[in-house]
């Protein structure tokens, strides 16, 4: 590993050393800021991403105040201020607004490149939320004149082009990597959720006699198999916690199914009491019956015992029928969206006594079970290898985050021979 000759103190914690001939500013040396307000006609909407300065998402929270918006110039450098957007950052590649939340800062005298690198940098991200303000951490805002004061350590314009010109190269081939491995990830879920469906709704014989199911995403099914409404093996629970709420464990409902909620860790929004929540027991199945297209998840089957928001909906699964298999069709039914044409309303809900008279095809109970055994066998191996590559996507992201830290801030010297 290339390193300086000499090093000096610094004086803050988050750089340490840095290299004699750096210079330590601050950075309202490098910036002014662009504060004019402008309308989201005349300058188009961008949005301030992990990823930098993008047109603006279709999927982000919109403003109807579409005049009350921040001048936004080409080769800005625009960064979020709130806390729960840490690390969103980046260069604008062309003129446009931004929300009211974000700096937008006009830079000179550095090249801009090697700024956005020092800005996104792990130290720096946690350097930038120290210096900021507010009640709560995912409501804490650094502004400004909190940010011009920071100090940062600048080496000369032709090592900040190096540095950049290097972390370019090298950045663009972890992310090559990264994408990669995200797109195998993307085939193996795709696999997983076409193994689930197969399975909930065709069984395992391949060459059992078929009948039409009348229902599209399902298509047919074997001829052996009989239809239940839901009513014949889910009955509605709806216990209240009322002023017993602190005995309850904390439960939600998300992409990884029923889990646990941590109150202690200051994390989300909670309210003063939780008498409104209902009660969850290991076993039951948690429904969110609202538009599937704005929820990470529809069901759930809990594992233990607590408390969850009355927005949902709990049920009880009957004797006769497996539970798990009862979970793995509607999981299924989640991801190819089965309930959507049943949602009515504004809000695009169906009513608990309207998912009660849909109904399932079912195959005996002892089929069921064998169904679910070969489904958790092979997810289980899915499941294994979708792990394997999360870490190979977590240690090159890591690696990605160390190497522009250590080149930013001159732990790493870079030279000409080594772009």
């Amino acid at each position: 590993m290339n390193r300086y000759k000499e090093y000096k103190e610094t004086g803050f914690e988050w750089m340490g050393k840095i290299p004699r001939d750096w210079k330590l500013f601050r950075v309202g040396k490098f910036f002014n800021e662009r504060s004019e307000k402008v309308d989201d006609t005349e300058y188009p909407p961008l949005s301030v991403t992990m990823s930098g300065i993008v047109d603006q998402l279709s999927d982000v929270a919109k403003t109807n105040d579409g005049n009350n918006r921040k001048l936004v110039k080409k080769d800005d450098f625009v960064i979020n201020s709130r806390s729960d957007r840490k690390g969103s950052s980046g260069i604008a590649p062309r003129d446009g607004s931004v929300s009211l939340i974000n700096i937008v800062l006009e830079p000179y005298g550095l090249d801009p490149h090697f700024i956005q690198y020092l800005f996104k940098s792990y130290y720096f991200k946690e350097e930038y939320f120290r210096n900021g303000k507010g009640i709560h951490w995912d409501l804490w805002t650094t502004r400004w004149d909190q940010l011009k004061n920071i100090n940062i350590a600048i080496p000369l314009i032709k090592d900040q082009k190096l540095i950049s010109c290097y972390l370019d190269k090298k950045t663009y081939y972890i992310d090559q990597l990264v994408k990669k491995i995200q797109k195998k990830i993307k085939l193996l879920k795709e696999q997983r959720t076409s193994l689930i469906k197969q399975c909930v709704t065709k069984g395992l014989d391949p060459n059992v006699e078929m009948k039409e199911s009348g229902v599209e995403w399902i298509g047919d099914i074997p001829s052996h198999w009989n239809y239940f409404r839901n009513k014949n093996i889910l009955s509605l629970s709806k216990n209240i916690v009322g002023d017993k709420w602190s005995n309850f464990t904390l439960l939600s409902l998300g992409k990884l199914g029923v889990t646990v909620r941590d109150i202690d860790s200051g994390k989300g929004k909670f309210p003063e009491n939780f008498e409104t929540y209902q009660e969850v027991k290991e076993g039951q199945f948690v429904f969110c019956l609202f538009d599937i297209d704005e929820t990470p998840r529809t069901v759930g089957l809990s594992k233990q015992n607590g408390m969850i928001t009355g927005a949902y909906t709990v049920f009880d699964c009957s004797d006769k029928v497996s539970p798990e298999f009862i979970y793995y069709f509607y999981l299924t039914l989640d991801d190819f969206k089965g309930l959507a044409p049943h949602y009515s309303g504004l809000r695009k809900t169906i009513r608990p006594r309207r998912f009660l008279s849909l109904g399932i095809y079912l195959p005996k109970l002892e089929e069921q079970n064998r169904i679910v055994e070969y489904i958790e066998k092979l997810t289980k191996k899915i499941d294994n290898l979708i792990n394997l590559e999360d870490r190979k996507k977590n240690l090159l992201n890591e690696y990605r985050h160390s190497l522009i830290s250590s080149a930013v801030t001159g732990k790493v010297k870079i030279s000409e021979d080594m772009i």
